[in-house]
């Protein structure tokens, strides 16, 4: 049997997929979590073959999830299912180390062998995905860029991003105002929208 993690905070999504994947013949989910930072505990006590982790979970997204995983255990493929099919985070999931990425409007039949493919040692992408990934490049964001945008999501002042990410607070609208240029857009919540759509916050 094929031992599955379920990371998904929709109730009803995470009740459906394991009763659709339960059906199968040689998959079995083990655990099922809510939350993002439940992964890695989950993972080390119920020990499954794959973790099907979406991206956008309260507490930790399922990419920082997956990054831990590779460390904490290396035995476990990781396969993301997420409704947001962005380049960025395609990118983001292989940086990772996840061995597969799916959007969750595909067949379930498409998602089951996808987690036979995963444990056999394949990468799964979803195709249409991929070529999008390909010709929108990486993220021009820089690591710093990226930390303000993502302490700017919940409308902070610069005054509350500096103290946050202990950087000065002329130094946080430096990187405000290159994040805003290399986004091409005319402020800085613009500028998290569109870097969000990209998937690269």
């Amino acid at each position: 049997m094929i031992r599955v993690l379920l990371a998904e905070d929709q109730g009803m999504m995470r009740g459906a997929l394991a009763l659709l994947l339960g059906l199968e013949v040689d998959i079995e989910v083990v655990a099922q979590v809510d939350r993002g930072d439940k992964i890695v505990d989950a993972v080390l006590h119920s020990n499954p073959d794959v973790a099907l982790l979406d991206i956008e979970l309260p507490g930790r997204t399922g990419l920082d999830a997956a990054a831990d995983l590779r460390t904490e255990a290396p035995n476990c493929r990781v396969l993301i299912l997420t409704t947001f099919g962005r380049p960025g985070y395609l990118r983001r999931a292989m940086e990772a180390g996840a061995a597969g990425f799916l959007v969750k409007d595909g067949p379930v039949e498409d998602l089951a062998a996808a987690i036979r493919r995963v444990l056999a040692g394949e990468t799964v992408i979803d195709p249409a995905l991929a070529a999008a990934a390909l010709s929108a490049g990486p993220s021009p964001l820089t690591a710093r860029e990226t930390d303000v945008l993502n302490a700017s999501v919940d409308g902070a002042t610069v005054a509350d991003i500096a103290g946050t990410l202990h950087l000065s607070e002329s130094t946080v609208r430096n990187y405000l105002s290159s994040a805003i240029g290399k986004t091409g857009t005319r402020n800085r919540m613009e500028a998290v929208r569109s870097a969000r759509q990209q998937g690269w916050l």
